[in-house]
């Protein structure tokens, strides 16, 4: 039975801290799922089908990973993908305190385990929060992304 993820976030943008996420999954996953999370609610830098676009083709080589939008529980999204995990990665002891949270209510509610990732050392201060503000004021945020994320293609 393949082992498949759903890697859920707002992604706006996909950074190297994700991209490194990504990567170091993909050593113990089969598949993995990038799953955008659409919240209406939340004030988003990119629309969310050019996030989709932009991750699309940043993993275009590769089969193991995909990219799909989804609005509602990640939990509810795992299920229709058949996933039986989630991947989370974590800066600090804050994050770690609010994930555990969630994956205990969501093992309680589906059975599916979250997998914690903590995030490399070097790239511990870099958050898509800050990337958009850097954007926001015209700055060069091409050091906080993948080489191969194109943010200016339309």
């Amino acid at each position: 039975m393949k082992k498949r993820a759903i890697f859920p976030g707002t992604f706006d943008p996909f950074t190297i801290g994700h991209y490194s996420v990504v990567k170091r999954a993909l050593t113990f996953m089969d598949e993995i799922i990038i799953g955008i999370g659409v919240n209406e609610k939340k004030r988003t830098y990119f629309p969310t089908d050019k996030r989709v676009r932009m991750i699309e083709k940043l993993y275009a080589g590769n089969p193991r990973v995909s990219v799909e939008a989804y609005d509602g529980l990640t939990v509810d999204f795992a299920r229709m993908r058949d996933a039986k995990f989630i991947i989370r990665g974590i800066r600090t002891v804050h994050d770690f305190e609010y994930e555990e949270t969630i994956a205990d209510i969501n093992r309680k509610l589906s059975g599916v385990e979250t997998i914690l990732l903590f995030t490399e050392p070097e790239l511990t201060a870099i958050s898509s929060t800050i990337v958009r503000e850097l954007l926001h004021y015209g700055k060069d945020v091409t050091p906080f992304l993948p080489a191969e994320l194109d943010i200016n293609e339309e």
